[in-house]
């Protein structure tokens, strides 16, 4: 693939899109797989540059993994890994890094982590402090509250109640509350403020649920783990579609008033951000559910409505809204966005700055972003992606409007949907 694909104005057809499966889910299925007691088949794996690292860290860690056609079989280490030494890079994978960083620090040893320097511009410093107060010894390399880091031996202190604050970003206590059950002690986690993407913890507690271990949910404020809890995987998990991913093609079913529809997850998926095709039914689109797709159409005539909406239930998923505004003809908003900050990039600059390039007003704020659409789109605008899959995707739906648009380094879908652009010309007439 070269370093840009221009993709022209485009119509669709009706389609049928198999989703890969989620990030989310594939990594901290991986983790806590590879912390049971037992053996344990993952089947649907995603196949991307986020899960790569976290095998690859896996395998450094002394982790038996199994592949064949039908899946993976990691056999589980029992809570402990066999290296207790290691070197891991782990590019830009957040969902990797943050858990990593957690259980390492818990289990202890002698760890270096790193990763690119996009992720050594991420902040961890609320997740190592948390670590620390619980007894884990961690060093910064670089700048102060950001990797890379150091991991020591862990000296328990007999601290049973760790405070996290929850308003910068829901992976640190997802990081904690897989770590903290290999303690084999009773522990509290108390959120301190508004906890964020609330959705992402839920996916955290049912997988854990799933491996053995029940936390005891108070209001999102307190997080109760009980004592000798271990992890015990079942002996096959299916990975839900991811529904990040769906958002793009589920937009498409919109602004084309084609019907489109993904495969892979359905009405039970215990992923947030499939509340995102709600939100779409809310301006305008038809939506039908099913134990296993999700399909969107506009029925004819129906344009596609303005929103003011409060998109904290559905940070990644909501940067596709910020492309479907174009198409609304009068102006937008995103509240409460206040995550896209500290993600593989800084998603409200970036969106805003690549928005005004096809025509847009765009009023940036801290947590949120306001989007005036053009008369008419810049035709051929070049789209620059900040070596972040999301940007890449979301705008590959401006080619829907009625212009062609240029994405520079597509590449970087590899995170998350390697094929993606292969995938997106399918739905085309």
């Amino acid at each position: 693939m070269t370093d840009f694909i221009r993709l022209p104005a485009s119509e669709l057809k009706p389609s049928t899109i198999a989703l890969p499966g989620s990030k989310s889910i594939s990594n901290r299925t991986l983790l806590l797989a590879a912390l049971s007691d037992n053996s344990c088949e993952i089947k649907s794996l995603l196949k991307s540059d986020d899960t790569d690292r976290m095998l690859e860290a896996l395998e450094t860690l002394g982790v038996k993994l199994e592949r064949h056609e039908s899946g993976l079989t990691v056999h589980g280490c029992k809570g402990a890994f066999p290296k207790r030494e290691a070197d891991l890079f782990l590019g830009n994978a957040g969902t990797a890094f943050r858990p990593l960083t957690a259980v390492l620090a818990i289990l202890g040893g002698n760890y270096h982590l790193h990763g690119v320097p996009r992720m050594h511009e991420r902040p961890i410093g609320d997740l190592v402090d948390a670590l620390r107060i619980a007894g884990a010894q961690i060093d910064y390399l670089g700048n102060e509250g950001f990797p890379p880091l150091r991991i020591d031996a862990f000296q328990d202190n007999d601290t049973r109640i760790i405070p996290i604050r929850g308003n910068v970003s829901s992976q640190y206590l997802t990081a904690l509350l897989m770590a903290l059950p290999l303690t084999g002690e009773a522990c509290e986690i108390h959120v301190e403020g508004e906890l964020i993407s609330k959705p992402y913890i839920d996916i955290t507690l049912n997988l854990m649920a799933k491996f053995g271990v029940n936390v005891e949910n108070q209001n999102y404020e307190i997080f109760k783990i009980p004592a000798g809890a271990r992890y015990h995987a079942p002996e096959t998990i299916h990975v839900e579609g991811d529904a990040s991913s769906a958002s793009y093609f589920l937009a498409a079913g919109l602004l084309s008033g084609v019907p489109i529809r993904v495969t892979g997850l359905g009405k039970h998926a215990i992923q947030g951000d499939v509340a995102f095709a709600n939100e779409l039914e809310k301006i305008g689109a038809s939506v039908s559910w099913g134990e296993d797709f999700i399909e969107v159409n506009r029925a004819q005539g129906q344009k596609v409505l303005p929103f003011d909406l409060d998109a904290n239930h559905i940070p990644d998923a909501a940067m596709t809204l910020a492309v479907v505004a174009l198409a609304t003809g009068a102006p937008c908003s995103l509240r409460n966005i206040g995550s896209w900050r500290v993600k593989e990039t800084d998603r409200i600059a970036a969106m805003a700055n690549e928005l005004r390039k096809v025509g847009a007003i765009v009023k940036e704020e801290p947590e949120a972003i306001h989007i005036t659409p053009p008369a008419a789109l810049t035709s051929d605008a070049k789209i620059d992606t900040y070596d972040d899959h999301r940007m890449a995707m979301c705008f590959s739906l401006v080619s829907l409007l009625g212009v062609p648009v240029v994405i520079n380094d597509p590449k970087c879908t590899h995170k998350t949907f390697p094929d993606y652009f292969e995938v997106f010309a399918s739905l085309q007439k």
